[in-house]
């Protein structure tokens, strides 16, 4: 799907549950950290436009989406542009622990950092975590994705837990750069039992469906 070769540690004697999920995490971040903003930037805006082409989404009436991380592909242009489209967006409020709430987004400029290292969110009213059952789709964070479904995440396990939650009909979309998509034939992700996979996978160059052998569907800026 890329030219580049995405890091692929194995395992190793000795290891337990998780231990190789982690080496991926350590690599994947380390190259995360090297691209520039300018790529960053340029990956946000192909990620606007490559998610907007997916069917579901243009349907869409309320989308379940998330504020990227420093080092993430961006998603700011995304949800400003499903705001715009007259899209109900809902955002992630982190409380205590892994609580799951919702609020709707109503502008970039009213987004709050509420602790170190957290996402910016929206100012509330919040919801309560089953709010996301009201979602069309669901677009989620991840370091990788294979096309299986598997989605390695960062680890906290909070979409984990969300994604139980969401309608059997909704689509559920993880965002990753291009290089971060893997062929489960010959390049599986490492999974545990709890971990919750995804439908679909959209980088700045393309949307991949996941439940079906299927072709790159759509090409957005590099």
């Amino acid at each position: 799907m890329t030219s580049e070769a995405p890091p692929y540690p194995h395992a190793q004697q000795g290891d337990e549950p998780g231990d190789l999920k982690q080496r991926f995490r350590t690599e994947l971040r380390a190259e995360r950290a090297r691209r520039t903003a300018r790529q960053n930037l340029i990956a946000g805006e192909g990620v606007a436009h490559v998610v907007q082409t997916i069917p579901a989404v243009q349907h869409a009436r309320t989308v379940a989406a998330y504020v990227a991380r420093p080092g993430e592909p961006p998603t700011g242009p995304l949800i400003e542009a499903l705001a715009a489209a007259g899209v109900r967006v809902l955002l992630p409020v982190l409380g205590e622990g892994l609580s799951r709430r919702w609020a709707l987004f109503t502008g970039s400029d009213e987004l709050v950092v509420r602790a170190p290292g957290r996402p910016p969110e929206p100012p509330g009213p919040e919801l309560e975590a089953h709010a996301v059952a009201e979602a069309d789709v669901v677009v989620v964070p991840a370091l990788a994705v294979d096309t299986s479904g598997a989605r390695l995440g960062q680890g906290a396990g909070w979409y984990d837990r969300v994604l139980p939650l969401v309608r059997p009909d909704a689509l559920t979309v993880a965002v990753v750069f291009t290089h971060e998509v893997y062929d489960a034939l010959t390049h599986p992700l490492p999974t545990q039992p709890h971990d919750r996979g995804v439908q679909a996978v959209a980088t700045p160059q393309y949307w991949l469906p996941l439940d079906q052998a299927a072709e790159v569907s759509s090409a957005g800026p590099a």
